[in-house]
């Protein structure tokens, strides 16, 4: 679901405020890092972390939407983590933005930060079936990076009072939602996402948190049903970021 505008640069896409190179990563810009980037809570957060970085989209909307906010960005595969940084360089906010080429375990364990959000777009196919790269595989598979432990790792590094948001499949994050709870998480935010009214929800966004608190469950529907226009609570969401709004 590549929805943003390309840019006349190869390799990449513009947004209103940054250029996105991703030749050198395995998954491409897409919806998904999209809508996590454009709608994770940030107002409050003076440190943030985003696992999985990649070309580093995700830490860039976030770095946009605040301008006090410190993130760094853990990426395991080199070539995207080198791009992640050439991304960062080429922004308005480089001096924010740090890239770790690091496992996240490692990182977690060793690295005493305590981050008010942690971000990630992670993968979430089971092993079963292998991509054509050992790199795709990395990035679209749990093999590497298990759902248990990227919860793990980002208690480990969350503020006692910080949120994790990420973004998953509808049929996958339910499971993780549940598996978060016996964990000792609470969701504080769960956005349901579909196509249109009309489809089952495909997506969805999930804010979970250590402290216990009420639920905030909601519905974004991304198109209008009889065309490919994107409803108004799409375009309210992203306006900041795609060139055609």
């Amino acid at each position: 679901m590549n929805n943003v505008k390309k840019n006349y640069r190869k390799g990449g896409f513009t947004f209103k405020q940054f250029f996105i190179g991703h030749d050198r990563c395995a998954m491409k810009v897409g919806t998904d890092g999209v809508l996590l980037g454009a709608w994770a809570p940030i107002h409050e957060a003076k440190k943030a972390l985003d696992i999985g970085s990649g070309s580093g989209l995700i830490a860039l909307m976030l770095a946009q939407r605040n301008e006090r906010l410190l993130i760094d960005a853990v990426e395991l595969d080199i070539k995207a983590a080198e791009q992640a940084q050439e991304n960062f360089s080429e922004s308005r906010w480089t001096e924010r933005l740090r890239v770790f080429n690091q496992d996240i375990i490692e990182f977690s364990e060793f690295e005493k930060h305590q981050y008010d959000l942690i971000v990630s777009n992670p993968p979430y196919f089971e092993p079963a079936v292998s991509c054509s790269s050992e790199q795709r595989d990395q990035a679209r598979y749990t093999s590497t990076l298990t759902h248990k432990t990227l919860l793990d790792c980002s208690k480990r590094c969350l503020a006692p009072q910080g949120i994790f948001c990420l973004v998953l499949p509808y049929d996958v994050g339910e499971s993780v939602e549940l598996m978060a709870h016996a964990e000792g998480w609470s969701t504080a935010y769960r956005v349901n996402i579909r196509d249109k009214v009309t489809t089952a929800f495909h997506r969805v966004l999930l804010g979970l948190t250590l402290e216990a608190v009420e639920s905030h469950v909601s519905i974004l529907t991304l198109k209008e049903v009889d065309n490919k226009i994107y409803t108004d609570d799409f375009q309210k969401l992203i306006r900041d970021f795609y060139l055609k709004y």
